[in-house]
């Protein structure tokens, strides 16, 4: 999730999710990320008078400032939350014409050391979207069991070296739990190596620990179910995932459940129709973009139709 270029930070695939989302100027959208808004002002540019935007976000401060520019725009409603509660939200139930989720971590939360997303300056270990919910990264890994952290670096980074950085997590906190992301950054690094001149050994770390710390998959799984809730027939669905993780969850629901036989020799039983259709195949940033904006190098959008209820 990136923010507005106007305010230093560019907005992943801009003219690729709007064509998607085909916006029309009376229609009713969904920014369930809104980030610093870079996609949430070219859906306003593209509404006339009687089109509305409702835009979310976990994080307060994402909030607070669309409740800062917004304000005097009678069309624009802000609601602090997850994406995953839109459902909740009455004036989203009552029928939206597109929704728009970017995931992941945005600009500005990556760029904030004191938020602790990123190694690549120090700060505390704390890592979550919504400061004022839940347990900190620190405090995370301060209670887990080794085999707690060992799968989550598996599941959620795809780390290979998890049982050992899982070993040494543990060791260290004996002596002195783990508070800066430069700590658990220097101690993976000691622990494993440099295996990709390219790629900081703690990548997979801090991306599996980010995921597991906020939720990220079940509140994705949980969006998508409701954003079919919540999306007129015809009404278009935009999201932009970062990893491999995300987009197999999204690219899963828009194919909806494969049919299986009970016993072999059996035919298949009949499954209900998924409730979207594909729009277009996955869509990834083009080489002027990435030339741009490097955080859109791994960033892929699909977009799919909400089929019509006698589907």
């Amino acid at each position: 999730m990136n923010a507005g270029a106007a305010y230093g930070h560019a907005p992943v695939m801009l003219e690729e999710v709007m064509e998607g989302l085909q916006v029309k100027a009376d229609g009713s959208y969904l920014d369930g990320t809104f980030g610093r808004g870079g996609h949430a002002r070219q859906l306003l540019a593209r509404l006339g008078p009687r089109g509305s935007l409702l835009v979310m976000d976990r994080d307060p401060e994402a909030i607070a400032s669309a409740q800062r520019e917004f304000s005097a725009d009678a069309r624009v409603t802000a609601r602090h939350g997850n994406f995953a509660a839109m459902a909740q939200w009455p004036q989203a139930l009552a029928g939206l014409d597109g929704v728009l989720l970017d995931l992941g971590v945005s600009s500005p939360q990556l760029d904030d050391a004191g938020r602790g997303f990123s190694f690549q300056s120090d700060g505390p270990l704390d890592m979550r979207m919504d400061p004022g919910s839940g347990m900190s990264a620190a405090q995370w890994l301060a209670q887990a069991s080794e085999t707690q952290i060992s799968d989550v670096l598996w599941r959620h980074g795809e780390e290979r070296m998890s049982r050992r950085i899982a070993r040494a997590i543990v060791q260290r906190r004996q002596s002195q739990p783990l508070a800066t992301t430069r700590e658990l950054a220097e101690l993976i690094a000691r622990t494993i190596g440099r295996r990709d001149p390219h790629k900081h050994p703690a990548t997979r770390t801090f991306q599996a620990l980010r995921i597991e710390i906020n939720g990220e998959l079940d509140a994705l799984e949980a969006g998508l179910a409701a954003a079919t809730q919540c999306l007129k027939p015809g009404g278009r669905l935009a999201v932009i995932s970062f990893h491999s993780l995300e987009d197999r969850i999204v690219k899963q629901f828009i194919r909806g459940p494969l049919a299986r036989p009970q016993r072999r020799g059996l035919p298949l039983p009949e499954v209900a129709p998924p409730p979207f259709t594909a729009v277009g195949r996955a869509i990834h940033a083009g080489d002027a973009e990435l030339a741009r904006n490097p955080r859109a190098r791994s960033a892929v959008l699909r977009i799919a139709e909400r089929r019509g209820e006698a589907a």
